[in-house]
């Protein structure tokens, strides 16, 4: 007991004199010290997140000047008689990307709104934990801003140089990478996001079971869309039958022109698919207003196919009796869906919420309980909503740079409807969740005041 080796630590006080300093200490003290002069070093090194916002500003606006100079240079390099027709053609291939990439800018501004307003669209949208934010979602909207222009500009430039092969091989190129990236299965390019999207495209196009509230707003963009579609078909067949850059298209009754067929059936599948939701939300629900719901969809129908057969009877036919019931038709599906929205789709029996956000900023500010909002998102609506039957009108799309215009309009008609739709949705979500704490809340008192304990 007394004998045995007595171990005694290093840093013991009985080792050092009165006043001295631990030698571990200093080692780890100074160890610290250099690794943290080391990160001040690398900090030092590194431009500021400021200084490196403003130098990506600076090339994105660089590469956007490039852009719009060598585009124009390249058309101006045509002759007359073919520039319009050229331009033409390249609008299709790309207006319906470049439609895609605002949509996608719109919908990062509608997510931000959210946020900003705590309107949990993760549960309404019943979306995983790893779903985007409105970031993440403005990130691939700017490398879509980037990627397609560049890949126009390489189409123009390269065609107006006589690479007419090289030039068809743009949009090829183009449209290939963007299938290959949906349908890409590795966990890359954000996975559960894109299979998310598919998903819901497979629930839209096949409703065999219940309709959830994704499904229908998405069906209910996709209908918004319907002219992207209709390029987007007018583009893969040119490239199926190898007609991009040349003028075998400009034939109007080829199978690749604005005469075909399938043109109008592709304009209308939107719309069929809305209208086969609101008839499984009836079988599901029993509700009425799933069948009115379904007949404001049918109303575009009749829009889409008179126009259509302009180019399949004779001129005083159309002038004296189609032309009239398409008019009719048009003005008839304008009111009817400009009222649903509105009555239906909106509540706007009070100021909205959506604006007012948890932390002081200048939007709410401006927005936040302003008649004005209200005044303007009501007349904007009702005058895009008949400026939108342009764009389903067949016989009105050679006017590509004013049918390009109205429809990016009707996506930006579309992004201001999400916000009072999704807003109508949570506050349903919310007032059933408030209803079902009240019952069990009085169920709870209800066996409270049964149970007379004597004590």
């Amino acid at each position: 007991m007394f004998g045995g080796h007595v171990t005694v630590p290093v840093n013991s006080p009985h080792l050092r004199k009165s006043g001295s300093r631990q030698l571990f200490s200093d080692l780890e003290t100074s160890e610290m010290k250099l690794a943290a002069g080391a990160q001040l070093a690398t900090a030092a090194m590194l431009p500021s997140p400021v200084l490196l916002w403003r130098l990506k500003v600076m090339l994105f606006f660089l590469w956007g000047f490039s852009c719009c100079k060598i585009s124009w240079d390249s058309v101006m390099r045509m002759s007359v008689d073919l520039r319009d027709l050229f331009l033409y053609e390249a609008f299709l291939y790309y207006n319906p990307l470049l439609l895609v990439t605002a949509a996608v800018w719109f919908w990062g501004v509608n997510l931000w709104v959210f946020a900003q307003s705590n309107v949990n669209y993760s549960k309404i949208f019943d979306l995983d934990q790893n779903h985007l934010s409105h970031k993440e979602i403005w990130k691939c909207a700017t490398w879509m801003t980037i990627i397609v222009p560049t890949s126009m500009t390489s189409y123009l430039y390269l065609y107006s140089h006589g690479e007419v092969s090289w030039a068809a091989s743009q949009p090829v190129l183009l449209y290939t990478a963007v299938a290959i990236i949906l349908i890409f299965p590795f966990d890359i390019f954000y996975l559960s996001t894109r299979f998310f999207l598919l998903r819901t495209l497979w629930r839209i196009v096949f409703p065999f079971q219940a309709i959830a509230f994704a499904d229908f707003f998405v069906a209910d963009i996709l209908t918004s869309m319907s002219k992207v579609f209709s390029d987007l078909e007018r583009s893969i067949c040119r490239m199926v039958h190898r007609q991009v850059a040349t003028i075998a298209w400009f034939e109007a009754d080829s199978v690749c022109g604005s005469h075909a067929i399938a043109i109008p059936i592709v304009l209308v599948l939107p719309y069929i698919f809305r209208l086969f939701q609101c008839l499984r939300q009836y079988k599901d629900t029993r509700e009425k207003t799933s069948l009115l719901n379904a007949l404001k969809y049918s109303t575009a129908v009749p829009v889409i196919f008179l126009s259509a057969l302009k180019y399949h009877v004779f001129p005083d036919n159309w002038i004296n009796f189609y032309r009239p019931l398409w008019l009719l038709s048009s003005f008839i599906n304008s009111l009817y869906s400009f009222y649903w929205d509105v009555t239906r789709d909106w509540d706007l029996s009070c100021f909205t919420r959506i604006f007012k956000f948890t932390k002081p900023h200048i939007v709410s500010q401006l927005i936040y309980g302003r008649k004005w909002v209200y005044l303007w998102v009501i007349g904007s609506n009702l005058i895009l909503r008949c400026t939108w039957t342009y764009k389903l009108s067949a016989h009105l799309r050679h006017n590509h740079l004013t049918v390009f215009a109205i429809t990016t309009l009707e996506i930006f008609r579309r992004f201001q409807w999400a916000f009072f739709r999704v807003e109508n949705e949570w506050n349903k979500m919310s007032s059933k969740q408030n209803i079902q704490m009240g019952d069990i809340s009085g169920e709870e008192e209800k066996l409270l005041n049964s149970n007379n304990h004597n004590v």
